[in-house]
């Protein structure tokens, strides 16, 4: 089959963040040719200026429309995409010069309909960005949950770098309406009509995240309430694995409950940990004040994603509560 590729990327509110990814995109290290389809949902800040500077270099099709969340925005762009295979981008990463080209050269060599790939911190992010990618990715945190590379072929995509057929997406008919938790959502769906899914271990993206405590905390405490629903809808998709934060927690209070009792054990094994965390990041960051900041994010994440879950599990599924009713700003209308 010839490929032909679609850039499918939502924007709300960020078009610095556009330029920074257009002018990675102009610095490719390839000649294939590629359509890049930026969806304007409902910015405030729109950015069609930042677009204007590089249709000389670069195919840009640009669609503004109200807005609708990333989910229906994406499926929005791949509807009117021209290309017959969509990878989908968050408009917060940045690609090395070589992702277009090894993207294509691991499609034409083993072909799958769906794949994701991994992400990476830029030498010009922050600490706190550092940090947080650190947290988000490690083995030693939740960063091999769904799937590393002893998994190629289980590995669960994210939208932020995703690969996607326009057959597949004609099939499953793209993302829910559920945010976040929409790429595991497709996924899932997917494999139930025998599609595969894959690791391209090369293709990774420079990714941003949140550039804040809060929102940090926000997003990971989402992504913990999303989980128990999308068990509800896809049985046999639960893994034990999802409750490690929400148990790392408990863990974490009986050992406090313990150290007052007088058994150090516990506390001393929590502590052990987390300065394994530490001297890991700093290792390799080549940087102490991050490896610092990484104990601090991988708590936030546990704590913010061990409540979430354990909140939406009583809810969902201990309870039998609808999942748009109880938590509604998950979900966009």
């Amino acid at each position: 089959m010839q490929l032909s590729y679609s850039f499918i990327i939502p924007v709300y509110n960020r078009p610095d963040e556009i330029k920074e990814l257009l002018d990675s995109f102009a610095s490719q290290d390839t000649t294939l040719p590629f359509e890049i389809v930026i969806i304007e949902d409902g910015s405030s800040q729109p950015s069609d200026t930042v677009i204007a500077d590089y249709t000389d270099r670069l195919q840009i099709t640009y669609l503004p429309k109200p807005n609708s969340g990333p989910g229906a925005s994406r499926n929005y762009g791949m509807e009117r995409a021209a290309g017959n295979y969509f990878i989908i981008l968050d408009s917060d990463c940045i690609l090395p010069p070589q992702y277009v080209r090894v993207m294509d050269e691991a499609l034409r060599a083993a072909y799958v309909d769906c794949f994701g790939g991994p992400d990476a911190a830029h030498p010009s992010f922050s600490s706190l960005q550092k940090a947080i990618n650190y947290s988000m990715t490690s083995f030693l945190t939740t960063g091999g949950i769904r799937g590393g590379k002893k998994q190629v072929n289980a590995f669960q995509p994210r939208s932020f770098n995703m690969g996607l057929s326009k057959k597949a997406f004609e099939e499953s008919q793209g993302f829910g309406k559920i945010h976040p938790g929409e790429d595991p959502d497709l996924v899932l769906r997917l494999w139930n009509k025998e599609f595969e899914t894959r690791l391209l271990p090369d293709a990774y993206v420079y990714h941003k995240r949140r550039i804040s405590w809060s929102k940090f905390y926000t997003q990971v405490n989402k992504f913990g309430m999303v989980r128990p629903i999308l068990n509800e809808w896809h049985p046999g998709s639960a893994k034990i694995t999802y409750w490690f934060p929400t148990v790392f927690l408990i863990g974490v209070l009986f050992s406090i409950l313990m150290a007052i009792l007088g058994w150090l054990f516990f506390i001393y094994a929590v502590i052990g940990y987390f300065v394994l965390i530490g001297v890991h990041a700093t290792v390799l960051t080549k940087n102490i004040g991050i490896g610092i900041m990484a104990i601090a994010a991988t708590a936030v994440q546990f704590y913010g994603y061990g409540v979430g879950f354990l909140k939406s599990t009583v809810a969902i599924q201990w309870l039998g509560k609808e999942p748009q009713k109880r938590f509604p700003y998950l979900f966009f209308k």
